[in-house]
């Protein structure tokens, strides 16, 4: 059973300090690695593989992965929901997969614990996969000589093609998906030329209006893998917080109940697990249905539905510019 870390009103969830770093982090170098599913260079090069590959969900499958986490565009595909096998559609939009590995939960709804289980979802989800049953997956994967030798590579001493090997392998390579040296961690880190004045300005505003009550840590979107959560451990936020504002009809935020439809929870309706922000500048459209294209109404949005204040258009903008400052590298791991 995991635990469940609720923020029920933003800005009274957490302590908060003007100008000071504590929930300001900058990129680590690596990410936890689960002790039943170390990191390998073959486990990630065959992850990578298999990401890109379409065999993976289909005999004549058009789609990869990589087709709604596209890695070249920040790991989405800019769709409000993404297109699935003949003709489907996803339910939500698609977050993105770079810095996945420092979440705890994974989904809108954080109904997945860990994402060696959410491969395995995605590989029985008839939207998303094309494969009859994981068994017809695993004996294409297995009439590949290539793949075999690579499993054999990744997987030494056992049955190496199965459906659980995919699943490790694409967890593996996902967390080695990192974005470091945005212009954020430089300036943390001590350059204070590396973000703009605006950027600054947006900062401390994005910390004093209480934004930093949810966003915050590695990912600026709650604690990372570690004492204090773990793997399952999901941080979530009531989204629409404040009811009734136009925003809610416009964008119809009120449609979806978030993590009740997966739960049946009563006290989780429009709960879901804290968005990531680094990279958020390019990963619009946004919210889980993908209804607001641009990220400067998204902050707006935010503020009227999570603070029930209004910024104005020089707050929206210094927001706007912070956020673009967590932009980093999205180099892909050498093969």
């Amino acid at each position: 059973m995991s635990r469940l870390f609720p923020v029920l009103a933003l800005g009274l969830c957490l302590p908060v300090f003007a100008g000071d770093f504590a929930h300001f982090q900058p990129l680590p170098q690596r990410v936890q690695q689960p002790a039943d599913n170390p990191a390998s260079p073959e486990k990630i090069s065959l992850g990578r593989k298999l990401f890109f590959d379409p065999r993976l969900l289909g005999a004549d499958s058009s789609l990869s992965c990589n087709s709604c986490h596209n890695l070249s565009t920040a790991g989405v595909d800019g769709k409000a929901v993404s297109r699935g096998q003949h003709g489907q559609h996803t339910y939500r939009s698609t977050p993105t997969l770079w810095n996945i590995g420092f979440q705890t939960v994974l989904y809108w709804d954080g109904r997945s614990p860990s994402l060696e289980a959410q491969a395995l979802d995605h590989l029985r989800d008839p939207v998303i996969s094309d494969n009859p049953h994981l068994g017809a997956m695993v004996q294409r994967l297995y009439d590949s000589a290539d793949y075999r030798r690579a499993f054999a590579a990744a997987f030494p001493g056992e049955d190496a093609v199965s459906a659980d090997n995919v699943a490790r392998a694409l967890a593996s390579f996902e967390r080695s998906l990192l974005t470091p040296d945005s212009p954020f961690d430089r300036y943390i880190r001590g350059d204070e030329q590396a973000i703009s004045a605006s950027a600054r300005r947006g900062k401390v505003l994005f910390n004093d209006s209480g934004c930093v009550s949810c966003h915050f840590g590695v990912n600026f979107a709650g604690p990372a893998p570690g004492p204090a959560m773990g793997p399952g451990d999901g941080f979530y936020e009531l989204f629409p917080n404040h009811l009734g504002s136009d925003y809610e009809t416009r964008y119809q935020l009120a449609a979806d109940l978030g993590r009740f439809e997966a739960t049946g929870n009563l006290w989780e309706k429009y709960m879901w697990r804290v968005p990531i922000l680094r990279n958020i500048a390019e990963t619009a459209p946004y919210f889980h249905n993908g209804r607001v294209e641009t990220l400067e109404e998204a902050v707006r949005v935010m503020a009227k539905t999570q603070l029930r204040r209004e910024f104005s258009d020089r707050e929206v903008r210094d927001i706007v510019a912070f956020l673009k400052s967590l932009t980093g590298k999205m180099d892909l791991p050498a093969e």
